[in-house]
């Protein structure tokens, strides 16, 4: 599965204004596992910034006065995520830049380039809801190390959001493999082929929870059931089985 991160900084917030892209970041991914290709570009918007956007990314008029125009670059761009799924954090703001830029060169729009657009932002308003999920946030909560993030910049952006994507998606801790992880061939592979240990000579102790554990326990489950808006599963299974008839 090949999967591009994208981000984008733009000269303001409306591309129906004619706001228009003057930095593109992708990183690659295929299988969980980064490529090391990526794509960074800087543009000249044909237009000046506002001072908001210049304050945000760091990128003045005058640096971007020397860049390729999108019409450049823009067979690039769109050779580099040609058949991925792209994935982007609040995707419809990029999605609708480049949508407009496009337009402009006649070419069809964004989602006829590429097999799916995931929006992360979509993702982890489900999975934290009521919860401030902008990247930094999430890189708070998720322990992604965010402190190079002085300016937004697209490229450094899609990094970190490839590294929260994996964490949102599947809980594991980096998008680094160490030995002994799947695909190694370090000891610890060799030790993971031994013989299996038989538990049944031990005999394992079973410690009761006492009834204010158990009441603890009843709490942190009904916050989370709160949390979800209702969507755990054991909640279900409850309702169904106290609705089960006796045998």
């Amino acid at each position: 599965m090949r999967q591009v991160f994208f981000d984008t900084e733009t000269t303001g917030l409306s591309p129906e204004q004619g706001d228009r892209i003057v930095e593109i970041g992708c990183v690659e991914m295929v299988n969980r596992r980064l490529t090391g290709r990526t794509l960074h570009l800087y543009l000249n918007p044909e237009r000046k910034g506002s001072e908001e956007a210049i304050r945000i990314h760091g990128l003045t008029d005058a640096f971007l006065a020397d860049k390729p125009v999108f019409a450049q670059v823009a067979d690039e761009f769109l050779a580099f995520i040609e058949g991925a799924e792209v994935i982007a954090h609040n995707a419809g703001f990029d999605v609708g830049f480049f949508n407009a830029e496009l337009r402009r060169l006649g070419k069809p729009p964004f989602h006829t380039c590429v097999a799916k657009v995931t929006d992360s932002l979509l993702m982890a308003r489900e999975q934290f809801p009521g919860k401030a999920n902008s990247l930094d946030a999430l890189c708070r909560r998720l322990e992604v190390d965010n402190t190079k993030r002085t300016f937004h910049g697209a490229l450094l952006d899609s990094e970190l959001l490839a590294e929260v994507y994996i964490r949102l998606t599947r809980g594991q801790d980096s998008l680094v493999m160490h030995a002994g992880e799947e695909g190694g061939s370090g000891p610890a592979d060799a030790a993971l082929a031994a013989d299996a240990l038989d538990l049944t000579q031990f005999s394992l102790p079973v410690i009761e929870p006492a009834d204010d554990e158990c009441t603890a326990h009843a709490r942190v489950l009904t916050e989370l059931d709160k949390s979800s808006g209702g969507k755990t599963v054991w909640r279900r299974w409850e309702t169904a089985a106290e609705g089960a008839p006796s045998a």
